[in-house]
């Protein structure tokens, strides 16, 4: 008997038996071995003697998850249980991702990262530091799996949290996590990557527990260097492999993606991930209010990845309906800590150049609420309750129902909770978070407001691109995502406020979110093949169920 990789699309390069296959992840059952497994396995006196089903592994795990006292110890069981029992732990994640996704990622993940030191008990994924360069083919030659996926990041732009250096691992961890939670890419084909560059992080550096190269930042040319060494490895080491680009400083994250997008299958989720959700949020929202697109004003508070990201696809989405390029980006607005991005206005990077307009300099938010007198605004400036009451109050001044988007996450660096947004425009807002916020009652009525996460558009991207083998991840995609995902909506989710699906419907969206971006691929010319007959039952059968 050879153990089960867990996957039908899946053989072991090897068949380890005893305390091997007990420390392998990917095999491990622990107590669910059956008789005949341990006797075959070698496992004969390694398990005490009662044999457990997967279903009492979940109910127990989740008896000793709920008595922990803080959701960052809940981050390190959950973790450990994944170091030790994959199938055991994406089944937890998958059966109760509603309790579980805050967890393992935002808005946990955040406070993980910020003690990832202190807490670190076991490696995973691949950690390549500047002083590996001219070995980086060699160190991604070690990795003993066939991936498909990687997630990439240099640690400089952690969440709103900044420069984490090497403890920004969490995040390709926690991503590649949600791929296989959310939409079944087989954590077999998962590999997160660290390119330690340094930190510029004072506190990382004279942290005795900091698990990174204890020097500034690498930049400028030998830092593109390192980069490039990387990406030229790994599409050596793994041909045809996505490579999503995670939280990179804004002067890096733009450059990458243009440097790399038009012949490597790459895209930066932070950038065009956030932009699709946002833009499906957008959709959802004028489902309720009524209106098109075109007719929105939109104004950012934030002018970086994000911000430029969600006004570029919201550009694409207006000229799709009929607007011409420049009514398009007049209609879309971006405030920085400088103020309102406007034409001559001396240090305007490239990214915000596309959207600085011909108007007077505006200091503050709230003046360019009512300069401007948008419909809505979208909060990815990760400063924590930059929507004061007046901000608020402003928008429903102006607004029959004002569209209110605060996406900065972790929580500490939300725009306004929930409740404030309802509050103060008297239950009229149409709110997205980037945070979980329980629901709301104001007025009789209860809110059910909704993450407009990431998690929603990512996962089904990176099956599409993974399923059909395209080339290349273009913006036709995400826009197909954007579409996908609005579509999935209900009336009963917007009657309460909802303007995502509910999470646990996140694997049947993620398929059909397949679907569409393996559909562009095929109707460009980008896939490896030719389409299926049944392309969604195509996409579903690629799915990687947790079970034994």
């Amino acid at each position: 008997m050879k153990p089960d990789r867990m996957s039908a699309h899946s053989t072991p390069a090897y068949s380890p038996h005893g305390l091997a296959l007990l420390r392998d992840p990917l095999l491990n059952k622990g107590i669910a071995f059956t008789e005949e497994e341990r006797d075959a396995l070698g496992l004969r006196g390694f398990l005490p003697a009662a044999v457990m089903s997967m279903e009492a592994q979940v109910e127990r795990f989740l008896t000793n998850l709920r008595g922990l006292p803080s959701d960052l110890e809940k981050y390190v069981a959950l973790n450990s249980l994944h170091d030790r029992n994959e199938a055991l732990f994406f089944r937890i994640v998958c059966d109760h991702i509603d309790e579980i996704q805050p967890l393992i990622y935002t808005p946990t993940v955040g406070l993980a990262c910020q003690k990832y030191g202190l807490i670190f008990q076991r490696p995973r994924g691949l950690f390549i530091s500047y002083n590996d360069r001219g070995r980086i083919a060699e160190i991604l030659s070690n990795w003993p799996y066939r991936t498909k996926l990687i997630v990439v990041t240099d640690g400089e732009r952690i969440l709103g949290l900044g420069d984490l250096g090497a403890n920004g691992m969490g995040i390709p961890v926690g991503k590649l996590s949600l791929y296989t939670a959310c939409a079944g890419v087989h954590p077999e084909q998962c590999l997160p990557v660290m390119l330690d560059v340094g930190t510029n992080n004072e506190e990382f550096l004279n942290d005795p527990y900091y698990i990174g190269l204890r020097q500034k930042r690498v930049t400028g040319a030998a830092y593109d260097a390192f980069v490039d060494e990387f990406m030229t490895a790994a599409r050596a080491a793994f041909p045809g492999v996505l490579i999503q680009f995670e939280d990179f400083a804004n002067h890096s994250a733009f450059r990458l993606l243009h440097k790399y997008r038009s012949d490597a299958c790459v895209f930066n989720d932070d950038i065009q991930g956030t932009a699709a959700v946002a833009l499906a949020g957008l959709f959802s929202a004028l489902r309720v209010k009524g209106g098109k697109l075109g007719e929105q004003t939109l104004l950012f508070l934030g002018a970086g990845e994000a911000a430029t990201g969600i006004a570029d696809l919201v550009v694409s989405a207006m000229m799709a309906e009929g607007m011409s390029e420049a009514e398009a980006l007049r209609r879309n607005w971006l405030v920085d800590s400088r103020g309102l991005v406007v034409k001559g206005r001396a240090g305007l990077s490239g990214h915000k150049l596309r959207f600085a307009h011909d108007q007077a300099h505006i200091g503050d938010f709230l003046t360019a609420i009512e300069t401007l007198k948008p419909t809505a605004i979208i909060g990815v400036a990760a400063v924590g309750g930059a929507f004061t009451p007046q901000v608020l109050q402003a928008m429903a001044k102006l607004n029959e129902q004002p569209i209110i988007f605060a996406l900065s996450n972790p929580t500490s660096k939300a725009e306004c909770s929930a409740e404030e947004a309802y509050r103060h425009t008297n239950g009229r807002a149409l709110f997205a978070c980037g945070s979980p916020f329980d629901p709301v009652k104001l007025n009789g009525k209860s809110f059910v407001p909704r993450q407009g996460n990431n998690s929603y558009i990512f996962p089904g991207v990176g099956l599409g691109a993974i399923a059909s083998g395209t080339r290349l991840v273009t913006d036709e995609m995400f826009m197909a995502a954007a579409h996908t995902l609005a579509n999935s909506v209900s009336e009963a989710d917007r009657k309460q406020g909802s303007l995502y699906p509910a999470l646990p419907r996140i694997r049947e969206v993620s398929a059909q979110i397949g679907a569409a971006v393996a559909d562009v691929a095929y109707q460009n010319g980008l896939a490896a093949g030719p389409p299926p007959n049944d392309l969604i039952g195509f996409i579903q059968s690629q799915m990687y169920d947790a079970h034994y």
